[in-house]
């Protein structure tokens, strides 16, 4: 999809609102586990995570409140998973612009510490 030009407002606050959803490190550090581990119990999120439970159930609702994880029941457990695969990708670029960015904080850095040594 390309967006168009100029975004209209509706779309602006959708997108705005997913960058404030992904905004919380807790939920990074939850979608992480569960792009690592698939799918997860809220206890075994707390436990992964070292939080409380009441802590990863509020992070998760937020999530699954904006279709970011799906969940079902099993038993007396709520199984989470990652529903919209499109964050982790949202991810990527981020953190391969943050690399972007510390290399050529370091080569600005070890050009600086080169010339000073002349």
């Amino acid at each position: 999809m390309s967006l168009p030009s100029p975004i209209p407002p509706p779309l602006v606050a959708m997108i705005a609102a997913r960058f404030r959803l992904l905004g919380e490190p807790m939920r990074v550090r939850a979608l992480d586990h569960l792009r690592e581990h698939g799918e997860a119990s809220v206890g075994e999120l707390a436990d992964a995570l070292g939080t409380s439970q009441q802590n990863v159930s509020k992070h998760l609702g937020a999530l699954h409140g904006g279709g970011v994880v799906g969940k079902r029941r099993d038993g007396n457990r709520v199984i989470y998973w990652i529903a919209d695969e499109t964050v982790i990708a949202i991810c990527e670029a981020v953190c391969g612009s943050i690399e972007r960015q510390a290399e050529e904080l370091s080569a600005a850095v070890a050009g600086v510490s080169g010339g000073a040594a002349r």
